[in-house]
């Protein structure tokens, strides 16, 4: 049976590149519903989302966790091809994060960045803070992911359908991580190439205010899925804060 394929792409004010976008998916991906959620854009997203033949959906609710959530809300179809709409990710990298989920091979792929051929397309800040918040979960959570802020995924439906989100921010993506591997789903990090942005693009990350909201989420993960732990690490702390 020919798996039914949808690519969901959350947007901000991506006017200057996701006609682009959309273009290169359907070229690599032609049989694939290609679905953009605008997030209260202020520029021409939604209209040139819609001329280049997408579904455009609008999201009130402002922060990148809400969109996703509302794509995974409107999720018809049987794998969630997740991606930017900056155009930083490339649209040939899908083939490579799909076939894993295609064959049953894992549950969700994630393109990971962080290698050294993307050196280039990432900001100091950025970069060390993603090493720093990755090494965070890996340590909470016992894991060796390589990258938890990716935004170029490929979900199986299974997840998609039974999840319950919260994060409304730039907190969504180790939110995403976080629920996978509590419920025991496979996770296949997979090296993708990592673009600079277009010239009128302009990342709505910020490396100190959502890097901070980012590290909250998890922490909020590690009191609700590992209350034990979390509590027990709390009173050690206060523990040797005291006896100090």
């Amino acid at each position: 049976m020919c798996k039914k394929i949808v690519v969901a792409i959350p947007c901000y004010n991506e006017e200057s590149t996701i006609a682009k976008v959309i273009a290169d998916f359907r070229s690599e991906l032609p049989e694939a519903d290609i679905l953009v959620i605008d997030n209260n854009s202020t520029d021409k997203t939604a209209e040139i989302s819609q001329k280049a033949g997408a579904r455009v959906i609008s999201e009130k609710r402002q922060g990148k966790g809400n969109a996703v959530r509302k794509i995974f809300d409107e999720f018809q179809g049987d794998i969630l091809v997740l991606v930017d709409g900056d155009d930083t990710y490339l649209a040939a990298d899908a083939h490579n994060l799909l076939n894993p989920v295609l064959n049953e091979e894992a549950d969700m792929a994630v393109g990971n960045r962080i290698h050294k051929k993307n050196n280039e397309s990432f900001s100091n800040s950025h970069w060390i803070g993603n090493k720093f918040l990755t090494k965070t979960l890996n340590v909470i959570f016992k894991t060796k992911l390589k990258d938890m802020e990716s935004g170029f995924r490929v979900i199986d439906k299974k997840f998609v359908e039974s999840s319950a989100l919260l994060a409304g921010g730039f907190g969504i993506e180790p939110e995403i991580t976080i629920q996978a591997l509590e419920r025991g789903m496979r996770i296949k990090e997979i090296p993708i190439a990592l673009a600079q942005r277009k010239e009128g693009s302009h990342s709505k990350l910020n490396a100190v205010r959502d890097g901070t909201v980012v590290l909250y989420t998890i922490i909020s993960l590690f009191r609700d899925y590992k209350p034990l732990q979390f509590f027990a690490l709390l009173s050690f702390i206060s523990f040797i804060l005291t006896a100090g």
